[in-house]
């Protein structure tokens, strides 16, 4: 398999696709508009039908991509069988990064503003070696309150994201081992935004086989390490999945945003939480719990499970 054949300084994007072509359509023609993607390396990976079902849709998503121009390089990766999601996103990350240092990640579902490679370019580029900061983020939840151009929050996310390999090499593959070091240093509740959000029950959920989440992993190994996220003040991505299309997932405007059309300016910032912003999404999440954010739950870190 060649690699990013293209000589190009801008981090390479790894795309997760599935069955979904409509979908997958609307996110590539957002990410082909984006500034700085003609000098960008794409790598798209498409998983392997689970099911005889599955085949026509998986078919012609990779007929589609085969198709795509506007990129440094477009390069597909056609798995033979299907792995999932879980293990097509971790094992294609290892890839990318393998041959390159850091990576822009975006799934089948995500529609970016013209900046968003722009902001995670620079940021990728601004916090490269600040080991305290693990990963960039794309999407900002809508929080209503206002913001600063960029924050720390000490949650990675999983809507468009960023990161090194130097960061990636904390990623821990085993939720047991993640969940017992959770126990024995007493940091669920932390973990769990002060009972804003049930990240422990999902890892439990991950370990027992009920979910297939790549997301919670990466979050509790970043989480353990005590490392941050870098996030925009205004959303550059918005997640088109909540419309019932995909598995154990129904419909929700809870996290709906408006994308914006503007430069976010990143500077070196001293990396630490900004308790405000931390407090707000503690009362978003727990505003939401009566039902979205359990869908949320299910959508973000758990519906990843093929049909």
């Amino acid at each position: 398999m060649a690699w990013g054949k293209a000589m190009t300084n801008r981090p390479p994007i790894a795309l997760f696709v599935y069955n979904r072509l409509l979908h997958t359509m609307s996110t590539m023609e957002a990410l082909q508009k984006n500034h700085g993607a003609r000098e960008s390396i794409l790598y798209v990976y498409s998983d392997g039908p689970r099911s005889d079902a599955d085949a026509e849709g998986v078919a012609a998503v990779r007929n589609y991509v085969k198709k795509v121009t506007g990129f440094a390089d477009v390069i597909v990766v056609e798995r033979e069988r299907n792995l999932g999601l879980a293990r097509s996103l971790t094992s294609g990350i290892d890839a990318v990064l393998g041959a390159h240092e850091s990576i822009v990640v975006l799934e089948d579902d995500l529609v970016t503003s013209p900046y968003f490679l722009q902001f995670m370019g620079d940021a990728l580029r601004c916090y490269e070696h600040e080991e305290q900061v693990a990963a960039i983020h794309g999407y900002t939840f809508p929080l209503g309150i206002p913001l600063p151009d960029t924050f720390f929050l000490r949650n990675t996310g999983c809507w468009g994201w960023g990161t090194w390999r130097r960061a990636w090499a904390l990623f821990e593959p085993d939720g047991r081992k993640l969940l017992e070091q959770l126990r024995n240093s007493r940091l669920s509740t932390n973990f769990d935004m002060h009972g804003a959000y049930p990240y422990t029950r999902m890892l439990e959920n991950q370990v027992n086989g009920r979910i297939d989440s790549w997301a919670v992993r990466w979050h509790a190994s970043t989480f353990l390490s005590n490392k941050f996220t870098l996030y925009p003040g205004v959303s550059l991505v918005k997640n088109i999945g909540h419309d019932g299309s995909g598995m154990h997932c129904g419909t929700s405007k809870f996290y709906d945003v408006s994308l914006v059309e503007k430069e976010v300016m990143v500077a070196l910032l001293p990396v630490r939480e900004d308790p405000r912003v931390t407090g707000s999404l503690e009362a978003y999440l727990r505003r939401g719990h009566s039902g979205t954010v359990r869908y949320w739950f299910w959508k973000l870190f758990g519906n990843r499970m093929r049909p």
